[in-house]
């Protein structure tokens, strides 16, 4: 494979596309030929790398063109086109969860199981991991090394930007003009100055399906022994995960040792002075950066048993949630290519 790829996003002009793009000009990835695409959005300009490009239709492209395709356009257009797409030949990245519990879809986090993209022969299809999990996997993975993970609890308050642009304009609107305040088309209740705990739909089992993501994939990356148990919460703040997250380990292991691990993990950033009041946050944590923050780290014994207490915020657009963790896989797969 040459040095630069022929790269094609669909979905550039949306909340997480225009991040993807953000990425790839700051991380120099080697693009040669660079595609947007969409359907709504055909004609509209997009500016990467200094040139101005206007996005085609996904309905007419050629797959051919693309050696790596992006998809952040929803689980509709992904079922429609990606499988296809990777017949053809491409590299096919799917943001969406349309097949990221699907046998034969890797679903890849780096850092976690980025090997798994070094066994890829030919063309594929790869899912991108739920923007939760991925950064909570991201603090876990190093802990569980350790010590053995053998039960979850996690309650997450995720920010708006994980629905879209309507849902930030719902969060603005409700907060700034009273008379819009009640009108709820994007989520099932009032979402300013409230705390919604519902997260996509409720299933038979009375867990939500992002709930039950946190499960899935928590299984399908890390650990399938593990036990997992969530609550989804949606929260007035425009950018940013958090998630507070409590477990149980089957090996003792301090605060100072469990800080040490972290602090070695890429990716991690530790926060964590309670006497100084220092803990990370979305507001200071999550506008356009990269690393997955960890603060409120404490361990304890209930019952004889070990368990960890843990705050996680991160970037659940730019960040390992979305954008970056895509163009993360691109590169891996960029850099196992150029070696064969």
């Amino acid at each position: 494979m040459n040095k630069g790829v022929s790269l094609a996003l669909i979905g550039a002009s949306g909340v997480v596309g225009t991040k993807i793009i953000q990425l790839l000009e700051k991380r120099a990835f080697p693009v040669d030929k660079f595609i947007p695409l969409g359907n709504s959005t055909i004609g509209s300009s997009i500016q990467f790398n200094n040139t101005k490009y206007q996005v085609e239709s996904l309905e007419n492209f050629s797959p051919e063109k693309g050696q790596f395709i992006i998809f952040s356009a929803g689980s509709r257009v992904a079922e429609k086109y990606a499988r296809n797409f990777v017949a053809q030949g491409s590299f096919v990245i799917d943001l969406s969860s349309n097949f990221r519990y699907e046998d034969d879809v890797p679903l890849i986090i780096p850092e976690i199981n980025g090997e798994i993209l070094r066994s890829l022969s030919e063309p594929s299809l790869i899912a991108n991991p739920n923007c939760s999990t991925a950064q909570l996997l991201m603090a876990l993975k190093p802990i569980h090394d350790q010590a053995k993970i053998k039960l979850l609890n996690i309650a997450t308050y995720q920010a708006v930007s994980g629905t879209g642009k309507a849902a930030l304009e719902e969060l603005h609107n409700q907060t700034y003009f009273s008379d819009s305040a009640t009108q709820s088309p994007v989520y099932p209740k009032q979402i300013a100055f409230n705390v919604i705990p519902q997260c996509d739909i409720f299933l038979e089992n009375d867990f939500t399906k992002e709930e039950m993501k946190l499960v899935w994939e928590t299984h399908k990356i890390l650990d399938p022994n593990i036990q997992v148990q969530a609550t989804c919460v949606r929260v007035p703040v425009f950018n940013g995960h958090s998630e507070a997250v409590f477990f149980k380990v089957s090996e003792e292991i301090s605060r100072e040792e469990i800080i040490e691990v972290l602090e070695n993990s890429p990716g991690i950033k530790v926060l964590d002075n309670p006497q100084e009041g220092l803990y990370p946050t979305p507001v200071e944590n999550a506008s356009d950066t990269e690393d997955v923050y960890v603060g409120r780290i404490r361990s304890q014994k209930l019952d004889g048993e070990s368990w960890i207490s843990m705050w996680i915020v991160a970037d659940n657009v730019y960040g390992k949630g979305a954008a970056l963790n895509a163009v993360q896989i691109c590169e891996e797969l960029l850099g196992i290519n150029s070696q064969q």
